[in-house]
């Protein structure tokens, strides 16, 4: 199984979501939260599941009723590792 870790800019991104959502929708707070990082755990056992990207990089879409959110990430077949880049809402013009 392959590995997935966060890098410290995909966890800022993370934090500043959660607080996004504790504002403004608190109730839906946790179940994002924990949606995020189940889709990030099938990453374990499908590393290349994500759209492909310029530079070896990829894009997993994160889906949520009618919208979702987007993880980043690089795949080190070599290392058969995930590094989690960035995530982000999919109505954010770019990742931070």
């Amino acid at each position: 199984m392959t590995r997935w870790l966060l890098a410290d800019e995909a966890v800022a991104d993370l934090n500043r979501l959660t607080e996004f959502l504790l504002q403004s929708a608190p109730e839906a707070a946790v179940g994002t939260v924990d949606l995020i990082l189940n889709a990030l755990h099938i990453l374990g056992d499908h590393p290349l599941v994500g759209r492909p990207l310029p530079q070896g990089l990829r894009e997993l879409v994160i889906s949520r009723g009618r919208t979702g959110y987007l993880a980043l990430y690089r795949y080190d077949d070599t290392a058969d590792v995930v590094l989690v880049l960035a995530l982000r809402h999919q109505r954010e013009s770019d990742y931070h």
